[in-house]
């Protein structure tokens, strides 16, 4: 979830009690009136929380959840989990989710992250539209501590500056969603197609293309990284791929083109995740 204009706080899970626990975008901090209800939830003056519904002893389904089909035990769906299905145990949607699929135990889909599907176990969805496969989590120590995960990236570009590319086609969403602490490494492989579609540059015409992989390394906002021509047609002269950083830990991945060409990106992005 991204912050809202003018917030410099954001929800960042919900607990089983009903209590949402916000994040600066490094250390749970407790909200404000204001800014629990800029998210849509309630604040409970008498306890100075902010909360997204009244607690009840009815475990692992709220109110709320709609058109859930739900298979095995101790599986948890947090308010607002729609239209989502889970075969296992143990598994987790963290609420205002929607449209997506756990296979497996103990795997988790994060706030807010909705068409996303989890195979395996300990495995964490953390962005809209992800295929995550969950690979245990260490001996069974921690969900997302070991796991590979694919998402799609899309976008346009209509002069040479480095442009992010929307997660999932989300045209509110940059930010490749992660956890930038000081134990957590991911490594990535992102294989990328442009396609000039129009632009008035007279150099080149239209479906001149290229094919790029770029591979990397990042720990924190530091990344090694490289690329690899797989393929290209006609003038894609400037034409790049990257993987990016901004503001505090916000990991995006970039695409640069050429003045006066309207060229269309899409981008497979593997991400490969460890936490020791």
């Amino acid at each position: 979830m991204n912050f809202r204009t003018g917030f410099t706080v954001k929800p960042k899970e919900v607990l089983t009690s009903g209590q949402v626990i916000f994040t600066d975008g490094t250390n749970d901090v407790t909200p404000n009136q204001a800014s629990c209800e800029a998210y849509g939830y309630t604040y409970n003056v008498a306890t100075q929380t902010c909360v997204a519904f009244d607690y009840s002893t009815r475990i692992g389904v709220n109110v709320s959840n709609e058109n859930n089909f739900i298979k095995g035990d101790r599986n948890s769906t947090e308010t607002g989990t729609n239209n989502t299905i889970i075969v296992g145990q143990n598994n987790t949607t963290k609420g205002d989710n929607r449209n997506n699929i756990i296979i497996g135990d103990y795997n988790e889909v994060a706030n807010g992250v909705k068409n996303a599907s989890v195979f395996g176990n300990y495995g964490k969805a953390q962005r809209d539209g992800e295929f995550v496969i969950g690979g245990g989590g260490f001996g069974m120590t921690g969900v997302g501590k070991a796991q590979s995960s694919t998402i799609t990236l899309t976008g346009t570009t209509t002069d040479a500056v480095a442009t992010s590319l929307f997660v999932n086609g989300d045209s509110n969403n940059t930010i490749i969603a992660r956890e930038a602490v000081t134990n957590s490494f991911q490594s990535f492989e992102a294989t990328v197609i442009g396609v000039r579609t129009g632009g008035s540059s007279a150099s080149g015409s239209v479906y001149d293309r290229l094919s790029v992989r770029v591979t990397g390394l990042v720990y924190l906002k530091l990344v090694d990284q490289s690329s690899v021509d797989l393929g290209k047609f006609g003038t894609t002269g400037g034409w790049a791929a990257e993987m990016a950083f901004s503001g505090t830990n916000d990991m995006l991945f970039q695409v640069t083109g050429a003045a006066n060409m309207n060229i269309s990106w899409s981008c497979t992005l593997n991400i490969y995740n460890i936490k020791v």
